[in-house]
């Protein structure tokens, strides 16, 4: 890319300070032509599909459609998009879900500054781009037991404050049940009680604050 034909650029963030950040950062570039900007998922959607950009930037919690079903969109309908996830979060399951779901790139909104424009151009070259210590977190994490999707339920459940009896009672399942789902998750996340499993889950991406059951 040259500064006659530059990096086309999309931004799907939902915090206009952000995007205008991104934007202030761009501005001086001769390279790179930011050429669109999406609040959410679904507008993100709708906005590639408009304007094919080079590069696509995305965050990975939005409303409507979250950065990763978005991403799975874009791919599904352009298997060459470009895209690096932006995102708060260090958390190894959300950085290989969002590299499963196609991302070439991830990006730690607290290092923007200094690695925007270089990975944008990364990414706009073919290469890929993924910090060294998301690397190591990934590499940490290689050959671990994931959880099963009832146990994310039971232990997002728990991270909500139910007892065993509240969790059996809204799942549907046995009190019994839930305790050995409880047994199999401390053990699979190296917890040493409920409370240890919840905090590894929330810093590792396996859970998100605040969601419902």
């Amino acid at each position: 890319m040259t500064a006659a034909n530059p990096i086309r650029v999309l931004v799907a963030d939902d915090h206009p300070l952000l995007r205008e950040g991104i934007a202030a950062v761009l501005a001086g570039q001769a390279d790179i032509d930011l050429v669109g900007e999406a609040s959410d998922g679904r507008e993100a959607l709708e906005c590639f599909r408009q304007l094919r950009p080079d590069v696509t930037l995305m965050d990975l919690q939005m409303p409507h459609m979250n950065g990763i079903d978005s991403i799975l969109a874009i791919r599904g309908e352009c298997p060459d998009a470009r895209i690096a996830i932006l995102t708060t979060y260090r958390g190894d399951v959300r950085a290989l879900h969002a590299i499963q779901a196609g991302a070439q790139a991830y990006l730690l909104k607290s290092t923007l500054r200094k690695e925007l424009v270089e990975t944008i151009r990364s990414l706009a070259a073919g290469k890929r781009h993924i910090p060294p210590e998301i690397a190591a977190d990934l590499a940490q994490h290689i050959g671990q037991q994931c959880l099963s999707p009832r146990e994310v339920e039971v232990l997002q459940a728990a991270a909500l404050g139910y007892s065993n009896r509240d969790i059996a009672l809204q799942l549907r399942i046995t009190e019994d049940t839930v305790k050995g789902h409880m047994r199999l998750i401390m053990d699979k996340l190296g917890a040493n009680n409920r409370t240890h499993a919840v905090a590894i889950a929330v810093q590792r991406g396996v859970l998100e604050i605040g969601t419902p059951l």
